[in-house]
């Protein structure tokens, strides 16, 4: 439009300054002219311009094609590295879990609680939530003390690879801890299999199953207790006696052998792994109690006064399972982030 406006322009300008016809300017010459000293210079300015923009974007993209392609090729890298790792940790996990004496041990419990507490009566509180914190014990050291040795056996090896460069710290960190996931699941499984249907827990499918899973997630955050403390000290002997001290502290404030635990010492419970795992278990055999204190006669004394203690102190009034779900889950997480950060300190 300025273009159209600017030609009329000269062209009325022209007509106002020839008197003649003989002195009317050539049109087609003026707007020549006024194209060649106004707009011309305007127009090789602006396609300057946008060339420039154009060899800019070409270089924007270029730059993020290649900055695509190098991120694609270290994903690529690093997981073909998990993939690498995680094959030889299946290996060695394989081995390691279904070692005879681990499987003996297993068993021998499994079995040893089976008849301890044959078809035991669900009327029976102290019996039964005695086989439940015996599970919670049983389930909270032994994977443990065996996770503990993890990082210090592999230290020499670790160190040696990662000094190569033969793999990432979270390639190797990751396939380790993929790799205990199916491995460790098997013998837990194994044991309440055997343990629940010989003890006569409640006999629903259903609880079954949530009683498994309790069992199953509960060996995972025990796992990872061993995995922090381990990476941690780097010393199989010095972490041994570390999670030793630790599983008992967390057994004796679980809950079962002590309700009044003294002030300065009651904060452990609230960090113990045994103990939300314990509170769990008692709420899929128990639920929150009612129907138990109903069926005894609590509420109207008939009934024995030591076992509606056990509902009062055990089974009434704990904490909503959600929570302790969520506590365990964050222990879950938080025990794998401290030994990863752990095993960045050690320096090849």
């Amino acid at each position: 439009m300025s273009l159209i406006s600017f030609m009329l322009s000269s062209v009325w300008v022209c007509q106002l300054d020839g008197s003649s016809e003989r002195e009317k300017p050539n049109i087609r010459q003026a707007l020549i002219s006024s194209y060649n000293n106004v707009l011309e210079p305007k127009i090789k300015t602006a396609c300057m311009d946008a060339t420039s923009t154009v060899a800019k974007d070409r270089t924007i993209n270029r730059n993020r094609t290649t900055k695509n392609h190098s991120c694609m090729s270290h994903i690529s890298t690093w997981f073909n590295q998990f993939t690498i790792l995680l094959q030889r940790s299946l290996k060695e996990r394989k081995h390691e879990t279904f070692n005879s004496l681990r499987v003996f041990q297993v068993v021998t419990a499994s079995l040893l609680a089976g008849f301890m507490w044959w078809h035991s009566d669900y009327r029976d509180i102290q019996d039964r939530l005695g086989l439940l914190f015996f599970i919670s014990i049983f389930w909270g050291v032994f994977p443990s003390f065996n996770a503990v040795f993890a990082f210090p056996q592999e230290r020499a090896i670790f160190m040696k690879e990662r000094a190569s460069g033969m793999y990432t710290l979270s390639s190797y960190f990751l396939a380790r801890i993929t790799a205990d996931l199916p491995m460790e699941l098997i013998l837990p499984t194994l044991f309440v299999s055997i343990t629940y249907w010989m003890t006569g827990l409640k006999p629903e499918l259903s609880a079954f199953l949530m009683t498994l899973i309790v069992i199953l997630g509960y060996v995972l955050v025990s796992i990872g207790l061993g995995l922090a403390l381990g990476a941690l000290i780097m010393d199989a002997k010095q972490a041994s006696t570390v999670v030793t001290v630790t599983m008992l502290a967390f057994v004796l404030t679980g809950g079962y052998y002590v309700h009044k635990v003294p002030s300065f010492m009651s904060w452990i419970k609230y960090i113990s792994t045994t103990f939300y795992s314990y509170r769990l278990l008692i709420n899929v055999q128990y639920g929150d109690g009612k129907s138990i204190s109903s069926l005894l006669g609590c509420s109207t004394g008939r009934q024995n006064r030591a076992a509606c203690k056990f509902i009062d102190e055990d089974i009434c009034g704990q904490m909503h399972p959600a929570m302790s779900v969520g506590i365990l889950l964050i222990m879950f997480f938080g025990y794998r982030l401290l030994a990863y950060i752990a095993l960045r300190r050690i320096k090849g």
